[in-house]
C-alpha cells in the first residue's frame, strides 16, 4: 500500500450496541463523514469480541450495558487480544464510577449518546490518533469525586442487594457473612456515598454507575 493510500484510507469502525436503530444511525453518520466507515456491528459483548477478531477495526464503539457479556468485560477481552486496540465507550450512563471501570478496562474514551451528532466523529478521530476523550459531563463527575474513597467489590455487592430491597439479614445470608459484618459495611457505604438511608444510597449508586437499575 502506498503512503498516499494509507493517508486516505477511512478509519474502520466496529459498532457495538444492543439497539439496531442506533447502530443504523451511527453507520449513516459515519458514511457522511467521508474519512471513516462502519465495517461491522455487534449486539452484545461476546459478538463484539468475535467481530473484533474477524475484522480488526481501527476503532471500536462500545456500549457498556448489554445482556450477557457487558461492555466492560468485552473491553477487557478485546484488549487481551490486542493491547493496542482503540475503544471508545458510547453510552447513556454518565456515572463517574462506570467511566472509571471502563477506562481501567482499557477504553480510550467515554462519550454520552446525547453527543453523537455533535461530538462522535471528532471523538473517533481523536481515539484513532491515540488521544483520550471524555464527555464534559463525565469529566465534571470524575473531578467532583476524584478525592472520594471508592467502594470496594464487597460494598458494591451489598449495595446491589440493598437496591433489590434485601434486609441486612437477607444480605448476610446471600453473601454468607455475619449480620454484624453487613451492618458495618452498610455504615461504611453510607459514609463513602455521603448518604443517610438505604434508598438514597441505592439512588446515588445507580446515578454514579456503581450498580445498574
Amino acid at each position: 500500500m502506498t503512503a498516499a493510500a494509507t493517508m486516505t484510507r477511512p478509519i474502520r469502525v466496529l459498532i457495538v450496541d444492543d439497539h439496531p436503530m442506533l447502530r443504523d444511525g451511527i453507520t449513516g453518520l459515519l458514511l457522511g463523514c467521508g474519512d471513516m466507515e462502519a465495517v461491522g456491528e455487534a449486539g452484545d459483548g461476546a459478538e463484539a469480541v468475535a467481530k473484533f477478531k474477524e475484522l480488526g477495526p481501527d476503532v471500536t464503539l462500545m456500549d457498556v450495558r448489554m445482556e450477557g457479556m457487558n461492555g466492560v468485560e468485552a473491553i477487557q477481552a478485546i484488549r487481551a487480544l490486542s493491547p493496542k486496540a482503540r475503544i471508545l465507550v458510547l453510552t447513556t450512563y454518565a456515572g463517574d464510577a462506570a467511566a472509571v471501570r471502563a477506562m481501567r478496562a482499557g477504553a480510550a474514551g467515554y462519550l454520552l449518546k446525547n453527543c453523537v451528532r455533535t461530538e462522535l466523529a471528532d471523538a473517533i478521530r481523536a481515539v484513532h490518533a491515540g488521544r483520550r476523550i471524555v464527555s464534559p459531563d463525565i469529566a465534571h463527575a470524575l473531578a467532583e469525586h476524584a478525592l472520594d474513597t471508592p467502594l470496594v467489590e464487597r460494598e458494591i455487592a451489598i449495595l446491589r442487594l440493598i437496591g433489590e430491597g434485601q434486609s441486612n439479614k437477607e444480605i448476610a445470608r446471600t453473601l454468607r457473612l455475619s449480620v454484624d459484618t453487613i451492618k458495618a459495611a452498610v455504615k461504611t457505604i453510607f459514609e463513602k456515598l455521603d448518604v443517610h438511608d438505604r434508598t438514597h444510597a441505592a439512588m446515588v449508586a445507580v446515578r454514579r454507575g456503581y450498580i445498574e437499575r
